[in-house]
């Protein structure tokens, strides 16, 4: 049966160590995942493009996999930046209320304010997030639409990230035949995957440890009130090992998975594992306590880092539904249990959820910011503001006049 392109949404999630494809279908009961696709990511360095070429080719067998699955041809994708480039703040703006009654050109005008802020011309503005919005002096308001006052004021999150970073995600995009509806910030798709309304509301903090980031997002109050991008991340503790252990890296990598503990407490000492050495020496026998030392400090500063993170924006304190780690790296044994004693905060490991379909199939850490960007992307399907192949100068000019006259009428 053919489906209408306008009820699929596809999320693209770039990573470091893998390119991942996931189709959505819109039903009445919400999102049913229809197909997914994955492929060994080569070109990304600490969640950046390093090499077009590399990176168009694996996004290209990713998204085959995924058409192939679904049964449909992919066009247009909502795709993940993250990297150590990505800078979050807040800000506010305030105007006066036309007519004494708070309409859409009103909130338009307060975010456009709140936004209005000095940003250096190699970096660009990738999401403002309101948080709260407040009429003559009553806070607190998520939606304003309609409500009578004569002062509107916005609190907003701003995220910015290189605009060379961005251009090289959506250039790769292009490569491959697809336009790209948004780019998403990765911990804010994850969120969308893995965390619960309750969770937002009481004040959590979501930890994305990935291949080559960690990513973090903090929520308060419902609204999002800090990111963070962290430039460590599962290839940092995959190099550990292959160095500590003198093995190849593919090696380490299938050590890393199959026996590898966050915690050295967690291991019985007495275990044995096989270590194949580099250069055709014959392989060693060592205590797999060993390896789970190597990994133990590793860890530990990554939470030490995120736990830092958490500090500086003073949300410590109001984190009550406490810390959600995801991403592929998450799945290492003791890292929730470690997680715990390093922040001194309740932590659980994110799964995404609020999905139908193939559940089984992505039910795990690794592919909760693919899920999140399907999810993010169907949340937003009407507002499709990243124009990457640009309509001409006068289309452009007529829809800003267009938007005037609405205004004055």
């Amino acid at each position: 049966m053919a489906k209408k392109s306008g009820e699929l949404v596809v999320g693209l999630d770039i990573g470091t160590t893998k390119i991942c494809c996931i189709v959505g279908e819109q039903t009445d009961e919400g999102i049913d995942i229809i197909g997914i696709g994955t492929h060994p990511s080569k070109g990304l360095r600490k969640g950046v493009v390093v090499n077009i070429e590399a990176t168009v080719g694996s996004i290209r067998r990713a998204i085959e996999e995924a058409e192939l699955m679904a049964g449909c041809e992919i066009t247009t994708v909502y795709t993940g930046i993250a990297g150590g480039h990505i800078k979050g703040i807040n800000s506010q703006g305030i105007v006066a209320v036309k007519d004494k009654e708070v309409r859409e050109a009103d909130i338009q005008r307060v975010i456009d304010a709140a936004k209005a802020i000095a940003i250096p011309l190699d970096r660009e503005v990738i999401h403002v997030l309101p948080q709260e919005f407040v009429i003559d002096d009553q806070g607190g308001i998520k939606e304003p639409l309609g409500m009578a006052g004569v002062r509107l004021e916005a609190k907003v999150h701003i995220v910015t990230g290189a605009v060379s970073s961005a251009q090289n995600i959506v250039k790769c995009a292009n490569r491959t035949g697809l336009n790209v509806a948004d780019i998403v910030l990765q911990p804010l798709a994850s969120s969308e995957a893995c965390l619960a309304e309750e969770e937002r509301e009481l004040g959590a903090c979501l930890v994305d440890i990935g291949g080559g980031t960690t990513d973090i997002a903090i929520f308060s109050g419902g609204a999002i009130v800090h990111t963070a991008v962290i430039a460590l991340g599962g290839n940092n503790l995959t190099s550990d090992i292959a160095i500590g252990l003198r093995t190849p890296a593919h090696e380490a990598e299938r050590i890393k998975q199959k026996f590898g503990c966050a915690m050295a407490s967690m291991v019985d000492k007495d275990e044995q594992i096989e270590v194949p050495s580099v250069g055709g020496r014959q392989p060693r026998v060592l205590n797999r306590s060993i390896l789970c030392e190597i990994l133990e400090p590793r860890v530990e500063e990554i939470f030490q880092l995120v736990h830092r993170e958490i500090q500086k924006c003073g949300y410590e304190e109001l984190l009550a539904s406490g810390v959600v780690i995801t991403g592929g790296s998450s799945l290492l044994g003791g890292m929730a249990e470690l997680a715990e004693e390093v922040m001194g905060l309740p932590v659980r490991r994110g799964m995404p959820k609020g999905i139908g379909g193939l559940v089984d199939v992505v039910k795990s850490p690794m592919y909760a910011t693919g899920v999140g960007l399907v999810l993010y992307g169907a949340k937003h399907l009407e507002a499709k503001h990243f124009k990457i192949r640009e309509d001409n100068i006068y289309r452009k000019v007529m829809d800003r006049m267009k938007g005037w006259l609405q205004e004055i009428i």
